[in-house]
């Protein structure tokens, strides 16, 4: 066999391991939000001139209900998100998801336009800081609005989504507590003194990337005098939220999404 061919081979493969359980989560996502007993509906929350489409999922609960605003991963708007959203309303919480790529695809579209891929992922290291803040902004407004909503507001975020809601927590001084999953956090001491909420943070082992930069916010948010209190989960990988719910998921990523949880 050629090497050419071989190296071909080893390629794929590796494509495939990733590929493949991410695949299967999406359709057990799909599953979970057509089976759910709980109300789940796509809305549009308006503001200046945006049009920001939103995912949202009501927990069957007697009382008002804390809100959590998600923020999707680098994928975008996926059925995970959806799926995120729907456990969120069972565990008694209402649970907005926006998706931020609203408008920013072909003809006006949001994620589902864009095809999937590096396209969504060109649209989302484009998307201008300020338009994403005043997205967040208007989606917390309308949620904590709602009449079945107490009021109270947490934001939690994975991946992109990790990064970008331990950011908004240094903007929106109404949140209750904010949960970033294996995102960076802010590097300015002057930003950090802006946050008014605790964080909780969320990382995986081997995660270097991300993982290794959790000992400076530490101690950033320390001299900011802000509460931060991250946990690290070891074996586990990049995405364990997400790769933990696979039906063949590695022990240490569904360890650490059940704690997590």
């Amino acid at each position: 066999m050629n090497p050419p061919f071989v190296k071909l081979l080893r390629w794929l493969s590796a494509v495939l391991i990733v590929v493949s359980p991410i695949s299967a989560v999406a359709e057990d996502a799909k599953t979970r939000l057509e089976k759910t007993p709980r109300h789940l509906e796509w809305i549009t929350v308006k503001h200046d001139n945006r049009e920001v489409r939103c995912f949202i999922a009501y927990p069957e609960v007697k009382e008002k209900a804390t809100a959590v605003v998600v923020i999707h991963e680098i994928f975008g708007m996926t059925d995970w998100v959806r799926g995120v959203t729907d456990q969120l309303a069972e565990a008694g919480y209402i649970a907005i998801a926006p998706d931020l790529l609203s408008g920013m695809g072909p003809n006006g579209g949001g994620t589902d336009s864009l095809g999937g891929g590096d396209a969504v992922r060109k649209a989302i290291f484009g998307l201008p800081p300020a338009q994403v803040a005043a997205d967040l902004d208007a989606v917390t407004a309308y949620v904590a609005a709602l009449p079945a909503a107490s009021g109270k507001v947490a934001a939690t975020g994975f991946c992109w989504g990790g990064g970008q809601v331990f950011k908004y927590a240094t903007h929106q001084p109404k949140l209750a507590a904010v949960f970033p999953f294996y995102g960076t956090g802010p590097e300015s001491v002057e930003d950090l003194k802006r946050i008014q909420c605790p964080v909780y943070g969320f990382y995986a082992g081997n995660d270097a990337r991300v993982t290794a930069t959790v000992p400076k916010t530490v101690d950033l948010m320390k001299e900011a005098g802000k509460i931060y209190e991250p946990v690290t989960y070891e074996g586990a990988g990049h995405g364990f939220m997400r790769a933990g719910e696979a039906s063949d998921a590695n022990a240490e990523n569904r360890k650490a999404r059940e704690q997590a949880w």
